[in-house]
């Protein structure tokens, strides 16, 4: 490709609409535009990037056994009816009506189609195990996209689902996709960590996410991590030796509950400076609406609760409550919370009291007084209060120990680009997607669900592979293999060298972008630097001598070198990214 005839807009100016390093390069190197929040046009460069992860992952599906299909975007509102989703899914799930008056959804995800086409056509045992899985265009109403490709509204997926006869055989479809995955990652050049996650609205009881760790604010998710052993788990489901084994209760004698007055301190730390009482040594009480019922969440001081650990120990989704509500609950304004007295002869509705292990622990705390401007000391459990329900329901903290071993657990920020579950029978019980076994049994198929984000993972290798002047692509995954640059397109004997280049690595089926355009070198080298070809090969002072320079994007080595020569190292360097030796 000549880069005198490719759609590739640059821009000079930082766009005011990206936060992320990524997605402005992206946008200034002219790989995406922007049609409206959270939906992008994918200009030629990306869409060559797109369709290399895209093959990567393809080849690797099909090498596992799966075999690819097309699902319709536009999906039948009754079957997420019939999966229970058509209502927990939010707003995030665009629905509309056609013309008909007949109810349907924009596919944000496919386990509804692939639970109707199954009990549709899967009768017999001997028709598990199956794999089917797509690339396609999904859509979320994302209620704050942000990010660029990261948190977008429409995005780029390959989905596949497992169908099995039973649990051990989804054990086995579930490792196979898991080795799968770590294969297209490991071909991409991307490092990722596989980390146990939140199941959410997918259902099922065991789900995992490839994670890329990055330095950058890009992460949407807190990874803790082993500094010894693979543990690694997101924050939403992150547990510690300490809070596998809580603390047996406190040796302290009790001491007698006391209010004191707390004039308008409502933070913990406002507190705990105010009566000069260690945040360890305060207990906050966070209230949350549970469907019709207020719950009340008890964590230590110097602890953050955790909603999604909160939500399983209650027993089903939570949300903040309101001023209001806490006002009714309490009798007081927000700030003031404990769990003395909250099972009231005023209040209508008696909050259960979730309280996190460590709370086990503690003797004479302090806790909210259910009054404006106090708070209660001495505070004891069982003989102040009783819990309803002990559960570990707080974040898990950087430097304690591993569950696995006696390494030490460390944070990073993380961006998701695959997610795999494990879904049981949830959709194939809502759908009627059932089997006769051996025996003559009818039975429901068993699931998984398996995702890779492509948009996803483009965006995430530029915030995770740059410099100050630009992108660094890996090799396999770029738009070109090889940028040709000719630093004075006017210079007959530049052009000769650079052309013969050109057509020889094209010959060797090298993809490579020819900078044959009518412009400055210096504005060359920028733009060859910000859209990030793996390797330039220059053609300027050398070219009377039939020699060329070769660099590699984003390192300092400069190899000065006949042209047969540099044919030569770029074909080993690209047959080195070829062997996943980079």
């Amino acid at each position: 490709m000549r880069a005198s005839k490719l759609f590739f807009p640059t821009l000079r100016e930082i766009p005011g609409e990206a936060e992320l390093i990524s997605h402005r390069l992206l946008l200034r190197a002219g790989y995406i535009r922007r049609l409206t929040s959270g939906v992008y046009t994918y200009l030629p460069l990306m869409w060559r990037v797109l369709r290399k992860i895209e093959q990567i992952v393809r080849e690797e599906m099909d090498a596992a056994g799966a075999q690819e299909i097309l699902m319709p975007v536009v999906q039948p509102g009754d079957l997420w009816q019939k999966s229970g989703r058509w209502e927990d899914y939010g707003k995030e799930l665009l629905r509309f009506e056609d013309r008909r008056g007949f109810p349907s959804v924009l596919g944000p995800t496919h386990e509804e189609v692939i639970a109707a086409l199954a009990a549709g056509e899967i009768h017999s045992y001997r028709q598990l195990p199956m794999n089917l899985y797509q690339t396609a265009t999904k859509f979320r109403d994302e209620i704050r996209p942000r990010f660029g490709l990261l948190r977008g509204r429409e995005f780029i997926m390959k989905d596949a689902y497992s169908l099995d006869a039973d649990e051990a055989g989804l054990d086995a479809s579930y490792q196979q996709m898991a080795d799968a995955y770590h294969r297209v990652f490991a071909r991409m050049e991307i490092p990722v960590r596989m980390v146990e996650s939140d199941t959410g609205l997918m259902g099922g009881n065991v789900a995992h996410e490839f994670t890329l760790l990055v330095e950058t604010d890009a992460g949407e998710n807190t990874v803790l991590y082993c500094d010894r052993c693979d543990y690694a788990a997101n924050l939403e489901v992150a547990h510690s030796r300490e809070q596998d084994s809580p603390p047996p209760p406190s040796p302290e004698a009790p001491h007698a509950i006391k209010q004191v007055a707390t004039p308008d301190m409502r933070t913990i730390e406002e507190v705990s400076d105010f009566l000069a009482v260690p945040r360890e040594r305060l207990v906050k009480t966070l209230l949350y609406r549970a469907g019709d019922r207020v719950v009340a969440a008890l964590v230590r001081g110097d602890h953050e609760l955790n909603e999604t650990k909160l939500k399983k120990a209650a027993g089903g989704a939570v949300e903040m409550a309101d001023a209001e509500t806490v006002q009714r609950v309490t009798g007081a304004p927000v700030g003031f919370a404990g769990p003395v007295g909250l099972a009231g002869a005023n209040q209508d509705v008696r909050p259960t009291i979730v309280a996190d292990n460590a709370v086990r622990g503690m003797a004479n705390f302090v806790t909210g007084a259910n009054a404006a401007d106090a708070h209660l000391t001495g505070v004891n459990p069982h003989r102040d209060f009783q819990v309803d329900v002990w559960a570990d329901i707080r974040d898990t903290q950087p430097g304690e120990t591993c569950p696995q071993c006696d390494g030490k657990l460390l944070a990073a920020s993380g961006i998701e680009l695959g997610n795999i579950f494990k879904l049981g029978t949830k959709y194939s019980e809502g759908l009627g997607a059932r089997f006769t076994d051996a025996e003559g049994n009818e039975r429901p198929i068993v699931m998984g669900s398996y995702g890779i984000g492509i948009t996803r993972t483009a965006q995430a290798a530029i915030e995770k592979f740059h410099d100050d002047n630009g992108m660094i692509w890996p090799l396999p995954i770029a738009p070109f293999q090889v940028l040709v640059l000719i630093m004075n397109a006017a210079d007959e004997t530049q052009r000769r060298v650079a052309e013969d280049l050109y057509a020889r690595l094209q010959e060797r089926g090298v993809e490579t972008l020819l900078d044959d355009r009518d412009e400055r070198a210096g504005a060359k080298f920028k733009d060859a630097d910000l859209i990030g070809v793996p390797i330039q090969v220059v053609v300027g002072r050398l070219a009377p001598r039939g020699k060329v320079e070769v660099r590699r994007r984003g390192q300092p080595e400069r190899h000065e070198e006949s042209a047969d020569a540099a044919i030569e190292r770029v074909t080993a360097l690209i047959k080195g990214a070829d062997g996943g030796s980079g």
